[in-house]
């Protein structure tokens, strides 16, 4: 008994430290959401997740340590269903964050983003009038834009310089008009027309040299948002499921030492167990 109480209170102390990456992506992903990203919702599920299962095994811990039933079937039954929503999370992201990516342009390292290569609920969701004026609004004043500009011996980058440059997503679809649209280069974030045709992209008119415009108004402004989330949550899934698979066979494992102890309570040998001639003993934690 005190074996099988000791690799339980091991195993929940394991769950506890498993705890703390998913927390800290949900922080991260806060931090994003306060300077970066500016979608300041999808990080919440996480951060609950993750303080769930720090409680969670400090129940499962005291149950252990106290030989307290109630607790350690408390901690099966809670660890079992927030589990189950971590694997739903998981599926959710990557479902919401599955379609689009960026376009390549000839003679440019940088990628462009259009928002009709994304569709669904998160789409629909970043690009409502509603909530798009609060996400342009965090945009700009994270000053992300104005942080692109840089000097080489007080002087602005040439063309050729800047279109060598490895944007951001958010960098690319706000802070400066589509390639297509045919502007011509002055520095970063000031671009003149050019001699030729003026692009059919509606982004081409939405384009302002006004430093608290810019393209803030643009779909490719959106779209560099919804490619700057994917990238970032495809980042914290890949956490996500490490963490997800070990907790699932911590808890096989924690799960098979409770019934052992029940099975030693009950003064039945280690791997045996106990039936009647009528029927088999009914199944319960």
């Amino acid at each position: 008994m005190r074996t099988s109480n000791h690799l339980i209170g091991l195993l929940n102390f394991v769950t506890f430290l498993l705890s703390i990456p998913i927390l800290g992506g949900g922080i991260w992903l806060s931090s994003r959401a306060n300077n970066t990203d500016c979608l300041k919702f999808l990080q919440w599920p996480l951060i609950i997740i993750g303080v769930s299962i720090m409680v969670v095994s400090l129940a499962g811990f005291a149950g252990a340590c106290y030989r307290n039933t109630f607790l350690m079937r408390l901690y099966l039954v809670a660890m079992f269903i927030i589990i189950a929503v971590l694997i739903g999370f998981i599926i959710f992201a990557y479902v919401v964050t599955d379609k689009g990516s960026g376009r390549r342009v000839m003679n440019r390292a940088y990628l462009e983003y259009s928002l009709q290569d994304y569709s669904g609920w998160l789409e629909e969701r970043v690009a409502s009038h509603s909530y798009w004026s609060k996400i342009s609004s965090c945009i700009r004043d994270s000053r992300v834009c104005a942080r692109m500009g840089t000097t080489i011996n007080g002087l602005p980058q040439t063309p050729d310089m800047f279109y060598r440059r490895h944007l951001t997503p958010i960098q690319s679809g706000c802070c400066k008009p589509p390639t297509d649209c045919g502007y011509i280069y002055q520095n970063e974030t000031v671009w003149s027309l050019g001699s030729g045709l003026m692009g059919a992209d509606p982004d081409c008119t939405r384009w302002s040299n006004d430093q608290e415009q810019l393209c803030y108004a643009c779909d490719s402004c959106k779209a560099g948002v919804l490619a700057s989330l994917k990238k970032s949550w495809r980042k914290v899934s890949v956490i996500n499921i490490v963490v997800m698979i070990i907790l699932v066979i911590v808890y096989i494992i924690a799960y098979a030492a409770y019934r052992n102890n029940r099975k030693m309570d009950n003064d039945e040998p280690y791997g045996q167990a106990r039936m009647t001639k009528a029927q088999p003993s009914a199944f319960h934690l």
